[in-house]
């Protein structure tokens, strides 16, 4: 089942197209991380899906359904640009969102606080970046909703807390709920997200699993002999896209898919080493930038 679906889903301000044709799919009891530059789209689009702004075309289901004030209350939402009430603590802040969601029980809320070691006792205007974050972390969970959309939501969080969060992500997903986050941090993506979603430019360039991308992914094979051998060689071997003279015994192929060819290829000259660089998800991304070109 599709907890989220877009279907040509299009967003522009006068001239400018902040989207364009997003057909964005997001399963239940998955963690979703959507991927791209700055100016790319990604807040567009979650500010879409939450009917905060509304789309120029296309079209978005929840649940199966269109957007109503009934879906709202199954949807926790952490903007990019938290703005909370400086005079409220902690507690008055999650009361408050709690009585505008008919949700008084703040149990959850409370737990989740304890894990990321924020003190509801304060006010919001004395909590550093950090903790203003946790706190928005927080009330985004605290009702316990079925889908959570968050806006880069690691930003200003210390290590420990990013992996006191992500541990919860993942028993939350465990549990039966579903996230779609935004993010830059390539690094906090593939470390917690089932399936990535790339925009560029307004536009989804790939989603699939983080597996699946690294198993598809431009990688680079280093091979050293013990005479000259020619990178003009390998340049017909399937999959090879590159073979580059890096010495007169050392050649640089980037291949995608399976390499069996390639070290065959490389076994029938007297082969001393081979190094493999196997790609992350940075690469990838960058792959795909360089492939797509970025407008921003």
């Amino acid at each position: 089942m599709n907890v989220v679906s877009t279907h040509q889903l299009s967003k522009s301000y006068n001239e400018t197209v902040a989207l364009r044709d997003l057909d964005l799919e997001v399963h239940a009891g998955e963690v979703y991380g959507l991927l791209g530059p700055n100016g790319a789209g990604k807040t567009t689009t979650l500010r879409l899906l939450i009917d905060v702004i509304r789309p120029t075309g296309g079209s978005i289901t929840l649940f199966g359904e269109p957007m109503s004030p009934g879906l709202r209350g199954r949807i926790g939402y952490l903007p990019g640009d938290l703005v909370l009430y400086d005079r409220l603590t902690g507690a008055d802040y999650l009361r408050f969102c709690g009585a505008l969601r008919d949700h008084a029980d703040l149990g959850e809320a409370t737990r989740l606080a304890k894990r990321l070691d924020l003190d509801l006792d304060r006010r919001a205007g004395e909590l550093s970046k950090g903790n203003r974050q946790k706190l928005g972390i927080v009330q985004a969970f605290g009702h316990r909703p079925d889908l959570v959309i968050l806006d880069e939501p690691a930003s200003g969080l210390d290590p420990l807390a990013q992996r006191e969060f992500h541990s919860y992500l993942r028993e939350y997903v465990d549990s039966g709920g579903t996230v779609l986050f935004s993010s830059h941090v390539l690094s906090e993506v593939e470390q917690v997200a089932d399936r990535v979603g790339i925009l560029l430019a307004g536009c989804l360039v790939v989603q699939d699993t983080v597996a699946s991308l690294k198993a598809n992914a431009l990688r680079e094979l280093t091979f050293t002999f013990g005479e000259e051998v020619a990178a003009a060689s390998f340049s017909g071997v399937p999959g090879v896209r590159e073979a580059m003279q890096t010495s007169g015994t050392e050649v640089r192929c980037r291949v995608t898919g399976a390499v069996g060819e390639l070290v065959r290829a490389a076994a029938r000259f007297p082969l001393v080493n081979v190094t493999s660089h196997e790609p992350d998800l940075e690469d990838i991304f960058l792959h795909y930038t360089e492939e797509h070109g970025d407008d921003d």
